[in-house]
Order: structure tokens, then C-alpha cells, then sequence
């Protein structure tokens, strides 16, 4: 598998490198934005690591070109802690975040989990199930997802989300067990990732905010999706 490594500190890179170098991981490391949109447009990746800031970009722009074509995983990497960096970076399509300075062996264990899903997310599923509700259909064999006829192209966290809660139509599924769930990390109360995932699932659902006709807000518990 191939991945994209983008921080404009040689020596963060080349750490990078290493240790999924180590894992049989191939890398692609780029220290501008200018050198990783070129690298994008030129090459499937299954993984991008994207430091947020960059001598003539950001990791915002360069997610948002990734996100315009392509649906694998990208884990945002930065010295910025303010929430509303991570909000921004989820909004745009990240599917992970991750501070410096970092834990080498989190970071990989984080690709490796991000790669798991998107593997899974990318092959025929066991289960030969198709969910319809409403005229959402969520296949999960090809792990494709329909509005009306039109394809949604979700990424395979998102999908994950909306699956899970297709496939407890009816029922309250709680933030905490969405995240622990598809994310297989424990739960945090401050963590605001699963309600940046589903305002992003809904704009890819045409729904409006204050009334969604599909993933409906529980207050205080969670999501659910009426039957």
C-alpha cells in the first residue's frame, strides 16, 4: 500500500517514513503543498498524512483536492490544538487528527486502523445485505451507498457511520457507540468527531440542518434513522 506523507519538517517526514516503512508500507513524502497536489493528481494513494501547516499551503487545501476524486483515508497532522482546527479539517474531509508532538507508534497503529476499514470498505463484504429505507440503499457487499439512484460516494469512515445506523433503523445509536464502534477507540466526552461526520454525511444527502429526513439528532444520546 501506498502513502502519502506531506510535512514540511524533513526530520518529522523521514520518522514518518521509517516506521511504516517497517510496516511494508510504501511512502511518497512531499515538503510543499505545490509538490503534494502535483503528487495527488499524479498518484492513487491509500493513505495521506497531512501536516495543516506548510510553507505555501495548508493541509486544508491539499484534503480538499484529495476529496474532490478520491475517498481513502487522510490523517491530519499538526502543532494546532485549537478545536476549531480539527473541526475545519473534519468538515473538509479528514478522517483522523493527530498533534504534535506525537507518538510514532500511534501514529502507525492509526494508519493501520484507517487502512483495515478502507481495505474492508474497498472489498466484498461477507454479508450480502442490502438496506433500503426510504430510498436510501446502503449495499453492503459492494459498499456503495444510493440516494434515490444517485451514488453517494462516501469515505469508508462515513460509511461506517451510516451503516451502523441503517442497520438499527429506528433505534437511538449513542455518539459514544458510534465512535467506539467505527472509529474502535474509547469514547471521549469532549470529542466532537462523530457530529462533524454526520453534518458531512448530510450535506452528501441533500438534507437540510434543521430538519434532516433521514439522520435525525437525539439531544443529549446520539443519531438515529426513522424507518
Amino acid at each position: 500500500m501506498k502513502i502519502l506523507i506531506v510535512d514540511d519538517e524533513k526530520e518529522i517526514a523521514d520518522l514518518i517514513e521509517v516506521y511504516l516503512k517497517n510496516e511494508g508500507y510504501e511512502t511518497v513524502k512531499c515538503f510543499t503543498g505545490k509538490d503534494a497536489l502535483e503528487a495527488v493528481r499524479k498518484t492513487e494513494f491509500d493513505l495521506a498524512i497531512l501536516d495543516l501547516m506548510l510553507p505555501d499551503a495548508d493541509g486544508f487545501s491539499i484534503c480538499s483536492a484529495i476529496r474532490e476524486k478520491y475517498t481513502y483515508p487522510v490523517i491530519m497532522l499538526t502543532a494546532r490544538t485549537q478545536d476549531i482546527d480539527k473541526i475545519t479539517g473534519l468538515t473538509l474531509g479528514a478522517d483522523d487528527y493527530v498533534t504534535k508532538p506525537f507518538n510514532p507508534l500511534e501514529l502507525t497503529a492509526r494508519v493501520k486502523a484507517h487502512l483495515r476499514r478502507y481495505k474492508q470498505y474497498n472489498t466484498e463484504a461477507e454479508n450480502k445485505n442490502v438496506i433500503e429505507i426510504r430510498g436510501l440503499e446502503i449495499n453492503n457487499e459492494t459498499h456503495r451507498c444510493f440516494l434515490f439512484g444517485e451514488e453517494i460516494l462516501l469515505t469508508p469512515t462515513e460509511f461506517g457511520i451510516l451503516r451502523l445506523l441503517c442497520e438499527n433503523a429506528g433505534r437511538v445509536v449513542s455518539t459514544e457507540d458510534i465512535f467506539e464502534k467505527v472509529w474502535g477507540e474509547k469514547y471521549l466526552d469532549s470529542n466532537n468527531t462523530v457530529m462533524v461526520h454526520i453534518r458531512r454525511i448530510r450535506e452528501k444527502l441533500h438534507e437540510p440542518s434543521r430538519n434532516p429526513k433521514f439522520v435525525k439528532t437525539v439531544w443529549g444520546v446520539g443519531y438515529k434513522i426513522e424507518k
